[in-house]
Order: structure tokens, then C-alpha cells, then sequence
């Protein structure tokens, strides 16, 4: 990699991330400025203000003389909503605002911000598609049974029990089941050539502030729920996708806790660096990171179970929204027997999400690329064309 990151450090306090004071918390009030005294005589520092901005405005008119009538000249980008906490080295000038957006905190906020106040977000608008939409006829898969390229891979990301950690737990199964049927219509609409396959990603074992029993963090969501999951995908033509957040705990260990799920022909697996931290941290207070040995090891193992009980390849998302969250990714490539994708994470306008989808997948490809979409932050939200028109386009889509 050619971008090395200063040592951690937490990038806030305050109530963990996803917890019910979390979302009720108030926006920090800034800090409050001391204005050195002037003499009675000068005008208020209000009216100074007013004064330079209408000064300026003026100015800007005069300047704008070129500029298409009735069209407003564009505004300068904005910089992410909190910057890194790790320092970037080597940074191109011209990519700054991009690298920047690529290491962009705490993609995952159930809240929407607006003018400085935490409030509560828009309800998930309803796809595009009727939900009775006609889906494109399947084709035959890879002769060992691969799902990628041949298939595009969509999936409804979050938790069954937490409404505030994606559309998984917003909706019944079968309403869930339903609007991603009609999501995957308007992606086969844009791209008639390329069948998609739904899925759910369920977060199976979550990251926590407090340490547990066995001090890993980790929260592991029971097998009731995790099987209930599996055999409704299974009996609807669905893949799943566990996603593991890893915590204090090791890749090893937490996919031996799903195991008996991922021997399943139509389960697949996720990881979520942003969890996986390191002693002396917390989830939620630190952003975490996976290193390419630990990667590689869920792919070898993967491709072994797939080998021992004769299955197709399984596919591994690997979630990334910073630079950081991933070390030695050069050091990634395809391991035969199973399928790789680098997921975009992390929400914004669409600019903002190309910028960082193009450093992310584009610049640093591995085997196979994806992005996540916010039906609630992403502000406009892409289109599924938009997102088509990626460069590479993208083999998996998830919507949180």
C-alpha cells in the first residue's frame, strides 16, 4: 500500500454507537470563541459579519458576469462530515478531497444530521419497480458452479432485532423479501444481460462496548434467528451472507460460530474490518482494521470447506470505507475455490461515493467489486443505472 496511517486513536466519545442513548444524544455544542474587546465605537462583530457578506456577495455577482442566466455556478465540494483520525502521507493533491471521503468515519449512523441537531431519518422509500415485477430468465452459472460474473449479486444488509442498523430490521421476511425482488428488477431493467441474485446479509455477530464474558466484544446473534434466516432464503431463492464483525475476537474463531450455517450451499460470508480492534480499544470508539494474512485465511478457508463438501465457490464481501481498514490489501488476490469482493462502503452524495468507489475497488482492485447504498443517509441516493455506469460495474450491490 502506498499510504501508511499514524497510530490509532479514538475518533470521539461519548454513547456507543446503535444504543438507544446514542440516538438520543444531542449534537455536541461547539466550542464557544472569546472575541478580544474592541472600543465602543467599532460595530458589532454581527454587523461586521453582515457587512463582509453582503460586501462579498456583491463581489461574487460582479464576478459571475459568464455564468448561464438562471443557473447557479457549483459549490465547492464539501469535505467529509468528520475527518480521519489517522494521518494519510503521499496523498495526490488533485485526490485529496477523495482520499479524504475514503477514510471518512462511521458510515453506519442511524441518524441523519441536519444543521447541527441529531434527528430522526425518512422512512425507507419503496423501490422503483412494482413488486411484482417480471425478473429475467436465470442462466446457466460457471461450470463449477461460480456465481460471479455471470450473476449480479444484490443484497438487503442489518440485524433482525436493531431497526437502526439497516433494512434488515425494518421489515418482516416477507416484505423484506419483496422489495428486494423489486429492487432487482430495476437493476435487471438497466442491465437485461446480467441476472440478479437477492440476498440477505444478517450481521451474526456484533460488536458491543462492553467486553462480555470472554472480553472479545462481541454480541453473537443466536442460531434460532441465524437458522430462521437460513431456511427462508433457502425456500425463496435467496442467498445469505453472514456478516461478522469480529471485535477483540479472531476470523478464525467467528467463523467457526457460523460454520454449521456456512455448509450450506446458499450461505456465504462477509467481514466487516471497521469492528475488528485491537487491545486497549472499543467498538464504536475506534475504527478497526483486518490484515491481509487474516483475509486470506477466511478465504483458504472457505475454499476448503466449499472443496470437502463439494459445494460451488462461496463468496466473501469484504467491507472497506478507509484506507486504513484494510492493511497489506496489496498483498490480497484470488484464491482459487472462492470468490472475493471488495465492498465500498460508507454514505454520501453521488460524487462523493464515485470518488471513493474509484480509489477503493477501481484503483486497488482485487477480484471482484462492490458497493453499499443508504436508503436513508445517501442524499441524493444513486440510481440503479447510476450505479451500473461504475467503472468496473459493480458485481454486488447492498443496501443498508
Amino acid at each position: 500500500m502506498p499510504f501508511r496511517a499514524a497510530p490509532r486513536r479514538a475518533h470521539r466519545d461519548g454513547p456507543a454507537p446503535f444504543s438507544s442513548d446514542w440516538t438520543r444524544t444531542p449534537a455536541r455544542e461547539a466550542p464557544r470563541r472569546w472575541a478580544t474587546l474592541l472600543p465602543a465605537w467599532i460595530p458589532s462583530e454581527r454587523r461586521l459579519g453582515a457587512g463582509l457578506v453582503l460586501l462579498l456577495t456583491g463581489v461574487a455577482v460582479l464576478l459571475a458576469g459568464g455564468t448561464e442566466p438562471g443557473r447557479l455556478a457549483a459549490p465547492a465540494t464539501i469535505a467529509a462530515k468528520v475527518r480521519s483520525d489517522r494521518a494519510v502521507a503521499s496523498v495526490p493533491t488533485a485526490t485529496l478531497a477523495a482520499r479524504e471521503a475514503a477514510v471518512a468515519v462511521d458510515p453506519r449512523s442511524p441518524t441523519a444530521v441536519t444543521g447541527g441537531v441529531i434527528g430522526t431519518v425518512p422512512p425507507v422509500p419503496a423501490p422503483a419497480v412494482a413488486f411484482n415485477a417480471p425478473r429475467v430468465a436465470p442462466v446457466e452459472p460457471a461450470a463449477d458452479g461460480a456465481l460471479l460474473p455471470t450473476y449480479r449479486i444484490l443484497t438487503y444488509y442489518g440485524h433482525p432485532h436493531d431497526e437502526n442498523m439497516g433494512i434488515l430490521g425494518e421489515y418482516e421476511m416477507e416484505e423484506l423479501r419483496d422489495r428486494l425482488l423489486a429492487e432487482a428488477a430495476n437493476y435487471e431493467a438497466a442491465d437485461p444481460s446480467r441476472p440478479v441474485l437477492p440476498a440477505f446479509e444478517v450481521i451474526a455477530t456484533v460488536a458491543q462496548p462492553v467486553p462480555g464474558d470472554d472480553g472479545t466484544f462481541i454480541l453473537d446473534t443466536d442460531k434460532e434467528t441465524l437458522t430462521e434466516y437460513a431456511d427462508f432464503a433457502e425456500a425463496n431463492d435467496l442467498l445469505l451472507f453472514l456478516d461478522l464483525q469480529i471485535g477483540r475476537g479472531t476470523v478464525a474463531s467467528e467463523i467457526e460460530k457460523v460454520r454449521f450455517l456456512l455448509e450450506r450451499p446458499h450461505v456465504h460470508l462477509a467481514l466487516d474490518p471497521e469492528f475488528a480492534i485491537a487491545e486497549g480499544e472499543i467498538p464504536g470508539e475506534y475504527i478497526g482494521e483486518l490484515r491481509a494474512e487474516s483475509i486470506t485465511y477466511a478465504q483458504e478457508t472457505m475454499a476448503a470447506l466449499s472443496n470437502e463438501l463439494g459445494l460451488p465457490p462461496k463468496v466473501i464481501i469484504l467491507h472497506q470505507f478507509r484506507e486504513d481498514m484494510i492493511v497489506g490489501k496489496d498483498e490480497l488476490g484470488p484464491v482459487p475455490g472462492v470468490q472475493l469482493v471488495l465492498d465500498a462502503d460508507g454514505y454520501g452524495a453521488p460524487e462523493l461515493k464515485t470518488d471513493v468507489y474509484n480509489i477503493l475497488v477501481r484503483d486497488e482492485p482485487i477480484e471482484f467489486a462492490g458497493i453499499k447504498l443508504f436508503y436513508k443517509q445517501d442524499k441524493p441516493m444513486m440510481t440503479a443505472a447510476e450505479i451500473l455506469a461504475l467503472e468496473p460495474s459493480p458485481d454486488f450491490v447492498t443496501y443498508q
